[in-house]
């Protein structure tokens, strides 16, 4: 039997912030919830390829600062720093990532993969902000850091490989 590693609270499906801020549900994932929610913003990633390279900037920053606000409203209102289920800065922090990144899945999957490293891990800087910036910011800015430093990779093994 697998173990609910958090409690997703009953207004994530209530209330439109805290459903944002949640990912549309995917943060409610009864483990790894911070995956899901990066798997659950692969499809508006998709989308967003289809957008001019100012657009799609456009996009990173609205939903940069938009992530602010949700998590901050959404944390305050719950109790708690960062919630587990709190996963619209993973969102942000893999579209980051996949910035003027390759087309097709390989690329798709490996920045998947180096997100969600960076994310977890949480190497310097990211584990410093992680602890030291608090509200909303603090819980964007270490996923954006991530999804800066998986871009970072992926923009090398892109150079690489196609020359």
């Amino acid at each position: 039997m697998i173990k609910m590693t958090h409690q997703p609270p009953p207004s994530v499906f209530r209330n439109p912030v805290h459903f944002l801020a949640f990912g549309l549900g995917s943060g409610t994932a009864p483990i790894a919830p911070g995956t899901f929610g990066t798997l659950a913003a692969i499809p508006f990633y998709l989308l967003f390829t289809l957008l001019p390279l100012p657009w799609y900037l456009l996009v990173l920053i609205l939903t940069f600062g938009i992530g602010i606000y949700l998590c901050e409203t959404t944390a305050n209102d719950l109790g708690v720093h960062d919630h587990g289920g709190i996963v619209w800065d993973e969102f942000v922090g893999f579209w980051i990532t996949m910035l003027v990144a390759p087309e097709g899945w390989l690329w798709v999957l490996l920045g998947f993969a180096l997100f969600r490293f960076f994310d977890i891990v949480k190497p310097f800087p990211i584990n410093w902000l992680d602890k030291n910036v608090k509200g909303g910011l603090g819980i964007m800015l270490d996923d954006a850091v991530a999804g800066g430093l998986a871009w970072l990779c992926l923009q090398g093994v892109a150079l690489v490989i196609q020359g």
